[in-house]
């Protein structure tokens, strides 16, 4: 039976770089009515805004320090009291241990929310590594390509502009990528515990095409009770 849903959504997206996150708040954003709201948007919005916990990431950032999970706490209650956020939220970035995860179930508390769902963004490590390390781009256009999923239709012409160089990132490498999973899975792990106690860890195959794990978020969201914004 599906939950009903009587304050803000508040969404996790757990995912390693490559899941598609990225792609997938920009549609739940539409879809939902969501706000998805970055770590360092957050911060750069608190600076410039000027706020007590802006000024305070400020000076700790031009000393060169790490700002504190407090003061990021402390910016995100002032962000989620803006009326933009009354359909909900996606959090990006944060939270990323279990103890900012702690303390952001604290934060809800007090403003009377709690995460609607956690949803990790499951992957296969060696496809993943895969799609990363095969991919580059035309010098030119940027239009992108892969070794193994879609190369130019004439060998080394770009389709889109005509373009014949081509540029690959340095870190598009199979040892950077595993290297970067082998990273994700060892922070994130007491997240997904985390949530997964809760009973707020949720599970979708992040492998399948763009539209298929829309599909699997939609599904989601409508089982915890999030309606559409449209």
């Amino acid at each position: 039976m599906a939950e009903t849903a009587t304050t803000p959504a508040v969404l996790i997206l757990l995912g390693p770089p490559g899941a598609g996150k990225g792609t997938q708040a920009r549609m739940l954003e539409e879809k939902f009515g969501l706000v998805q709201l970055s770590t360092g948007d957050m911060l750069r919005e608190a600076v410039a805004k000027g706020t007590p916990a802006g000024l305070a990431a400020k000076s700790v950032m031009e000393a060169g320090g790490l700002v504190s999970d407090e003061i990021v706490l402390a910016i995100l209650r002032d962000r989620l009291s803006n009326p933009d956020t009354r359909s909900g939220v996606i959090l990006d970035g944060f939270p990323r241990t279990a103890g900012q995860a702690a303390a952001l179930d604290d934060l809800l508390h007090y403003t009377h929310q709690q995460v609607t769902a956690a949803i990790s963004m499951a992957v296969d490590d060696e496809a993943m590594i895969a799609r990363v390390s095969g991919r580059y781009t035309c010098a030119k256009c940027g239009e992108g390509y892969h070794d193994s999923f879609k190369q130019p239709g004439v060998a080394g012409c770009c389709d889109k502009c005509g373009g014949t160089e081509f540029k690959r990132r340095a870190d598009d490498n199979a040892e950077t990528a595993r290297h970067r999973l082998e990273a994700y899975h060892a922070q994130t792990a007491p997240l997904i515990a985390h949530y997964r106690a809760l009973g707020k860890l949720e599970v979708v195959d992040a492998m399948g095409s763009i539209e298929s794990v829309a599909s699997e978020l939609q599904v989601v969201m409508e089982e915890k009770g999030v309606t559409t914004g449209v």
